[in-house]
């Protein structure tokens, strides 16, 4: 019996050395981070030295701010667009200058005077014509076309058809485009000059002289002597 007793102690023994060697309270551990589907833990890294100085001195990145649906809109193309172009705006706002007709380029009146025969053309700035008359729609035939009289009488009727149909009011800036040398050219400025042509002539910004002048070309053929 004393024989068992001694067996059962030393059997026993190894357990109590066991239950001995482990602390009675629960040991604090650090949180052990695992990724999801890795068996590798998470290593934990602690801010450097040099970054937690830099910080205490200049102080931490200031937060972003979440930046809300209205701010995000200011900030679009469509804004951005929408303030380059004032003159745009004020026309969606309703208080814009009204743009005049002829405000990048002025109406053209052509006078093409030749040795036969006077026409007189008023264009748009983009050069469709307005009105054109010759000589010959004033009464004049034949050979009295090319005479001063006719001239004139024509620049004053296409200065009257002007005013009639309110070209008096629109017109602004006008370009003067003389070509040729025959007597319809003096005429017509001497129809400008009169009161008839008040209207038009303080507008006159630019006057052009589109004669035709050849340059190298074919052999002239020879002139006609009587």
């Amino acid at each position: 019996m004393a024989m068992l007793q001694h067996i059962c102690v030393n059997e026993m023994r190894p357990l109590t050395r066991l239950a001995a060697s482990r602390p009675l309270s629960r040991a604090s551990t650090l949180p052990i981070h695992s990724r999801w589907l890795s068996q590798t833990t998470a290593r934990l890294e602690g801010r450097s030295s040099t970054e937690s100085m830099l910080q205490s001195i200049y102080g931490g990145a200031p937060a972003a701010q979440p930046q809300d649906a209205l701010s995000n809109l200011s900030k679009s193309m469509v804004f951005d667009s929408f303030a380059r172009r004032p003159a745009e705006r004020g026309v969606m706002m309703g208080n814009a200058q009204p743009i005049k007709e002829d405000s990048y380029e002025p109406y053209h009146l052509h006078i093409y005077a030749h040795k036969h025969n006077t026409h007189v053309t008023f264009t748009l700035p983009n050069k469709n014509a307005v009105l054109s008359l010759a000589c010959g729609n004033v009464g004049f035939k034949k050979s009295r076309r090319g005479t001063f009289d006719a001239a004139y009488s024509l620049a004053k009727y296409t200065l009257e058809r002007l005013v009639y149909m309110g070209y008096a009011t629109k017109v602004n800036r006008v370009e003067l485009s003389l070509r040729g040398f025959g007597q319809g050219r003096d005429a017509t400025i001497k129809a400008l000059m009169s009161p008839e042509g008040a209207f038009i002539r303080d507008k006159i910004v630019r006057v052009t002289d589109a004669t035709r002048v050849k340059y190298a070309g074919t052999r002239s053929p020879p002139k006609r002597r009587l």
